[in-house]
């Protein structure tokens, strides 16, 4: 090999972090991009078991055939067994309402579990390396987040490990060109209307100007943020041994026990976050409550529920029966529903270039709105008039007739104004609230699985 110290790399922070042996079967995910295809060549130059599984997800026509081939011929070339799969990613978007990174996800992380099931791997490999992680710190940055997700990507979590996370973007460029090895280009990764794109190619490359180290630098601010993160932690779970109490499924955190001198709110934060997935705007709600002594308002993470009874929080998990009510106040910036999170942009019609939108994307009328809206469970008895249609549907119906899995009516919601349901969430807006000439103020929705 041309490139060795690229390999030495390797070798070390696969050594350092315990990441895997040679002892171990793995299953790299190679997709053909330079990243993944520098993965493969790392490990089979490094004596490894390995396997390659490639997802055609069937998203761009021939490039995604030719993706396939590419990978395939490599893995010939090592001597390296290669699973294929086809998916009906566009056909799977509609049966479950999930975004195509979403379903995409889904749909591979299962596929590669039933290989490990299959055929005895033990790792999963993932081609991440320094700059996705850059780029995540961002993402996670521009959306508001506490500590944990300023921490970039894990390289490990359970089975699946990211090898490559010592590396930047340009270092496995140089090397693909270097070893004359092959790799596919993803047209997508081109477009900007992706948030990691637009960061990837412009937020990065003008920090870069200002300061040509970037990406090592932010690395080392990556893993004192992660180290960081680990204490607090660590901390935080000899604080939860003394501040909560459990009895029949039901969590009490008495805040009174919590140490006048420590951050109450931070700690209430990190508390509700770390065992229970509860984001930093809903406990910031909560604490508002709690200082308040508002007793009873119910506050949402994906499976848990949390309230304020006589100054202490109260946390258990979301009963099947409840409806996970809860209001959306006119300027609202985003709120929670079940496996999903809602982002609320407020424009004017001037500034909307395109009006044909995806089904995880709304564009509502905002003058027809009664504030606060309502975000819950969708209820038997619930109708709407859907988009393009006269007359009211039964959103059960609607449902059956789109052939929504049992599991996915669970977890649909509804977004309502008043009586009436504005956006069926993540399938279809009522034809009351739509666009018309008249109209100026617009809410733009976007919904994103989580």
């Amino acid at each position: 090999m041309y490139n060795n110290p690229l390999i030495e790399n390797f070798n070390g922070y696969v050594e350092r972090h315990a990441l895997f042996t040679h002892e171990d079967k793995i299953l790299l995910t190679v997709s053909g991009g330079v990243d993944s295809m520098v993965m493969l060549s790392l490990f089979a130059a490094s004596g490894y078991n390995i396997g390659v599984a490639h997802c055609n997800f069937g998203l761009r026509g021939a490039e995604s055939d030719e993706d396939e081939v590419v990978v395939a011929r490599e893995a010939a070339k090592y001597g390296v067994v290669c699973y294929n799969k086809r998916f009906d990613t566009v056909g799977e978007m509609e049966r479950t309402g999930e975004s195509m990174e979403m379903a995409a996800r889904r749909l591979r992380y299962a596929w590669f579990y039933e290989l490990c099931d299959k055929y005895g791997y033990n790792v999963i490999a993932v081609a991440h390396h320094a700059d996705d992680s850059i780029e995540t710190f961002f993402i996670n940055l521009l959306r508001g987040t506490g500590l944990k997700g300023l921490t970039g990507i894990n390289h490990q979590m359970g089975k699946v490990v990211r090898p490559l996370m010592f590396a930047s973007r340009k270092e496995l460029l140089e090397y693909a060109v270097a070893n004359h090895i092959p790799f596919r280009e993803d047209s997508s990764n081109r477009s900007t209307k992706y948030l990691r794109n637009k960061i990837r190619l412009g937020l990065i490359p003008m920090i870069r100007e200002i300061n040509p180290k970037f990406t090592s630098l932010m690395r080392g601010n990556l893993y004192r943020l992660t180290d960081a993160q680990q204490f607090i932690e660590t901390a935080v779970g000899k604080i939860r041994e003394t501040v909560t109490e459990s009895c029949d499924g039901v969590d009490t955190i008495d805040i009174g026990k919590i140490d006048a001198a420590f951050p109450r709110n931070f700690v209430i934060y990190t508390l509700l976050n770390s065992a229970y997935g509860f984001k930093g705007d809903v406990v910031d709600e909560l604490c508002r409550a709690l200082a308040q002594g508002q007793t009873g308002k119910r506050f949402y993470s994906r499976e848990y529920v949390a309230c304020v009874d006589r100054g202490n929080i109260v946390v258990m998990r979301i009963a099947d029966n409840d409806g996970c009510e809860t209001a959306v106040e006119q300027g609202a910036i985003r709120s929670y529903c079940g496996n999903s999170v809602l982002y609320y942009e407020h424009t004017d019609i001037d500034n909307i270039t395109d009006y044909s939108t995806p089904q995880d994307v709304a564009l509502i009328d905002e003058d027809k709105l009664k504030y606060p809206l309502c975000l819950r469970r969708w209820r038997d008895g619930d109708s709407f008039v859907p988009f393009g249609m006269n007359g009211r549907k039964k959103v059960s119906d609607f449902l059956i007739d789109h052939k929504v899995s049992v599991v996915e009516k669970s977890r649909q919601f509804v977004l309502v104004s008043g009586d009436d349901i504005v956006w069926l969430v993540g399938r279809r807006i009522d034809d009351r609230y739509r666009i018309t000439s008249t109209t100026e103020k617009i809410l733009k929705i976007y919904r994103e699985t989580i």
